[in-house]
């Protein structure tokens, strides 16, 4: 019987896979979630390199949050690293969620993007 580390890193897999053959050369903003704190890449796989980032655990964040674990953070982080990516000149993303349901504080950080900024 498959462990549940072992079916999630299959989902995460099934997941990047699709959004591989969505991405038609856009970068992906990739999600992961801590139970503590919640972090955002904006990730380009044809250079295999990273254009931005934001998390709950950067100072000025810091500050102002009671806790990353909150929809309010994710908000934040969602508007910070599309500020980011806007800056270093990506418009279009493809979201990646990494295996996560699309709801609660994945769904907030993907809204906060779309303030920010960030069409997907």
């Amino acid at each position: 019987m498959a462990k549940k580390s072992e079916v999630a890193d299959r989902r995460k897999a099934r997941v990047r896979r699709a959004i591989k053959k969505a991405a038609n050369g856009r970068p992906r903003l990739s999600v992961f979630r801590s139970s503590k704190q919640i972090y955002a890449q904006i990730i380009d796989d044809v250079e295999g390199r990273t254009l931005a980032a934001a998390s709950t655990l950067e100072k000025d964040l810091r500050g102002k949050l009671k806790t990353g674990a909150t929809v309010e953070a994710a908000v934040k982080v969602g508007e910070l690293v599309a500020q980011r990516a806007v800056k270093a000149g990506v418009k279009e993303v493809v979201f990646d969620r990494s295996g996560y349901i699309y709801h609660g504080r994945v769904k907030a950080l993907a809204e906060g993007a779309r303030e920010g900024g960030l069409t997907f």
